[in-house]
């Protein structure tokens, strides 16, 4: 019998080990590089929790333009690389024609839908934690405006954009929320010096908290407002580090939580395809509290954030999806 017993844990050890053998992944990050403190970064953050957690290495690559999307993309199944993740939606083209390619290969893509039966669609409800850190600017407002500036101007930056608004005007209906998106190409992702000069503009027309979601270009956006006094709120990852004491918070989207997950479900033998949404209640979005921002938010902005939170969760508080409806009521 204990014979028996030590046979069945050596197999058991040795199948859990082909098991982990047997995964390959990887992780292709977008433009703006994977050290970027937003998107990409968060990202990364996911992929060496789950080598941390595992012992398993992945493979990473950073693209430097558009053309290298489906290149790297066949490479990464050409090699065997299994589940293979891609950092945001404009990987959709390459997916759809690289991914029918391989069948076999697992595939999940974050911010976009590709309707392939062997691709995870990562989608996140960005709009529940823009209305939170929307909140807080409103309680944190002086002036009675705030402002927001998106990235490339395309539906989901609307999104963030929109859901803000809610939050703001929720909390203080005679707010002003002055809006200015960077550009019209992907280039509006990483241009620090562009987000620096439509901050300080905005700045000039009253906005005392300054809410950026732009990836890269964020970065300028910080350390304007920091400059002039302001605050900031930052985006993805938790920024509040990068202008201690200027930046009253971030709102997370936790771009390492689909990373992990996809990671880890193929390790588990579980990897599951089709949507995948991630909101406040799946803990895919959140705003950031830490030793950089605490005296910045006192306890009544506290309260005031927590119970919003707790009503969208419940579903008392509907905050307006943009990308279903592009009329955004606030």
């Amino acid at each position: 019998m204990k014979r028996t017993l030590l046979s069945i844990f050596a197999l058991a050890a040795m199948s859990a080990t082909a098991l982990a053998a047997d995964i390959k992944p990887a992780i292709i990050y977008d433009l703006g590089g994977k050290f970027d403190k937003s998107f990409n970064e968060s990202a990364y953050n996911g992929a060496e929790k789950f080598k941390a957690d595992t012992g398993i290495e992945y493979r990473d690559f950073e693209i430097q333009n558009d053309a290298q999307r489906e290149q790297a993309l066949r490479k990464f199944a050409r090699d065997g690389n299994n589940p293979i993740v891609m950092a945001g939606f404009s990987w959709a083209a390459a997916l759809e024609k690289v991914g029918a390619e391989f069948p076999d290969t697992n595939f999940a893509i974050i911010d976009m839908v590709v309707d392939l039966p062997n691709v995870r669609s990562v989608v996140y409800k960005e709009q529940e934690g823009s209305y939170l850190v929307g909140v807080m600017a409103a309680k944190a407002s002086d002036s009675g405006t705030v402002s927001f500036i998106g990235g490339m101007d395309i539906p989901l930056i609307r999104k963030f954009a929109c859901g803000y608004a809610g939050g703001v005007k929720a909390t203080n209906p005679d707010a002003t929320v002055l809006e200015a998106m960077t550009g019209t190409t992907p280039d509006a992702w990483n241009d620090p010096v562009k987000g620096g000069e439509i901050a300080k503009s905005q700045i000039a027309q009253g906005s005392d908290v300054v809410y950026a979601a732009a990836g890269g270009t964020g970065i300028g956006v910080l350390q304007a407002a920091a400059d002039e006094g302001k605050l900031g709120i930052g985006v993805d990852s938790n920024q509040n580090g990068i202008q201690p004491g200027s930046v009253l918070t971030s709102m997370l989207k936790r771009v390492d939580v689909a990373v992990y997950n996809a990671f880890n479900d193929a390790n588990d033998g579980k990897f599951t395809y089709g949507f995948n949404v991630l909101g406040l209640a799946e803990n895919g979005v959140d705003y950031a509290m830490d030793d950089n921002n605490a005296k910045l938010v006192d306890q009544d902005m506290r309260d005031a954030v927590e119970q919003a939170k707790a009503d969208i969760i419940a579903g008392k508080i509907t905050v307006h999806d943009y990308m279903s409806d592009e009329n955004c009521p606030y």
